[in-house]
């Protein structure tokens, strides 16, 4: 016997420890509830100010009780989840809303039944006639009060928490700094291999590319020599520009990845950079011509011999020059000018510059122009397609020298420093 009823007590304790109870505050509930029993049970033979006095000692036993049983409550139903590596501001703040829901939907059933037995004592006819109604008052009031009480005690757990799961949101930062910092630098290490692949990528596509457009442009030139109506001749005289605007694009796109592969084979030798100006301007003077733009051609009289490749150089040199003819506005001047930087002769730098006033509002800084296909005429009313200033500032590099842009109100200046 004994044994069994140790047992039985055993295993109510343990029951009562798996449902996160407090005894202290179990007993005081208890209490509580045995009053209010007796108190509404024989609510007949007190007075009011018995009535009000057993609902005041009711109501602290009622109100420690359930401060007790409710923070162990919330201490124990959220002591594994705030463990959990997921817990974070957003499962902290819908926990919150939870507990406040759970708690005001208690509230609305304790007030509805109190409200209840309020009316019936004042209007029911079940109890018969009854002359004091303090009993109901105290419900009423008690209700209310252990609501607030519950309800500050909800928002100081669950502000302590916060703190708790800032502290949780701190320590995840600082690991997935350090893990950033540790993927950067296993980045950095293969970031050649990715660049490498990368370019390969650009000029395998841009050479399957030349394959089809080959075909294309003899298929059209066959075309041309057929006979064709005005219309048709016009919608072919479109598609074979167009053509040929594509195939500079694949051209320009080659070129670029070559260069930004870093495996520019360069062929060095001395020549006149003046003369190589003069040399760019006689073979687009009819693009010149037609673009009703001036060209104020200012050459340095000292010598201006360098030692570089000069198929890179004139492509340099012919790509701004086309940027000036596509991004000037119409009938201005274009300036052109060379000049040597440096006292002593054995220091002296190579400076090209082409000045030009551009035909629309330049927002953008330089860092963003030299981007590949970033073009600074963002209407693209224009023929360029965005690859002209990348592919001078790869070759500059390429080169040795330096390529800057300035940009004062509508004035565009390229600038170009070469060591001599």
């Amino acid at each position: 016997m004994d044994t069994r009823w140790k047992n039985m007590t055993d295993g109510i304790y343990l029951f009562i420890q798996k449902k996160w109870i407090s005894i202290p505050g179990l007993i005081l509930m208890v209490f509580g509830a045995v009053g209010f029993w007796i108190m509404i049970t024989y609510r007949r033979m007190y007075d009011t100010k018995t009535v009000l006095a057993f609902g005041a000692l009711l109501n602290i036993c009622v109100g420690v009780g359930i401060i007790l049983l409710l923070k162990q409550y919330l201490k124990k139903k959220y002591q594994e989840c705030s463990q959990e590596k997921e817990w974070g501001y957003e499962k902290w703040k819908s926990s919150e809303a939870d507990s406040f829901k759970r708690l005001n939907r208690a509230f609305a059933v304790c007030a509805l039944a109190a409200v209840w037995y309020l009316y019936n004592l004042v209007y029911g006819y079940s109890f018969g006639w009854l002359y004091n109604y303090a009993t109901g008052y105290v419900v009423v009031i008690t209700v209310l009060v252990q609501f607030l009480a519950a309800r500050k005690i909800v928002a100081q757990f669950w502000c302590g928490k916060l703190d708790g799961v800032m502290g949780q949101m701190d320590r995840k930062l600082e690991e997935r700094l350090e893990e950033a910092l540790e993927i950067e630098r296993k980045s950095l290490e293969k970031v050649s291999r990715s660049d490498q692949l990368r370019v390969d990528l650009i000029t395998n596509v841009s050479h399957d590319l030349k394959t089809p457009l080959t075909s294309m442009v003899g298929y059209l030139e066959l075309i041309k020599k057929e006979e064709l109506s005005d219309v048709v001749r016009d919608y072919i005289d479109v598609i074979s520009a167009r053509t040929d605007k594509l195939k500079e694009m694949i051209n320009s796109l080659f070129s670029l990845a070559k260069a930004s592969s870093g495996n520019v084979e360069l062929q060095k030798e001395n020549f006149e950079v003046n003369r190589l100006i003069e040399q760019i301007f006689a073979d687009m003077d009819d693009q010149i011509k037609e673009s009703e733009l001036k060209f104020v051609v200012q050459l340095a009289k000292e010598s201006t011999m360098i030692y570089s490749d000069n198929t890179y150089f004139y492509r340099i040199c012919q790509n701004l020059v086309e940027n000036a003819l596509k991004y000037s506005a119409k009938g201005t001047r274009v300036f052109v000018k060379t000049c040597l930087k440096g006292d002593s002769q054995e220091k002296r730098n190579l400076c090209i510059e082409i000045t030009n006033t551009a035909g629309y509002l330049m927002d953008f800084t330089k860092e963003d122009i030299v981007e590949r296909f970033a073009r600074g005429d963002q209407s693209r009313t224009s023929e360029g397609n965005g690859l002209g200033l990348a592919i001078v500032s790869t070759y500059a590099k390429a080169l040795g020298g330096e390529f800057d842009i300035k940009i004062d109100c509508d004035q565009f200046k390229a600038c170009l420093e070469f060591e001599m």
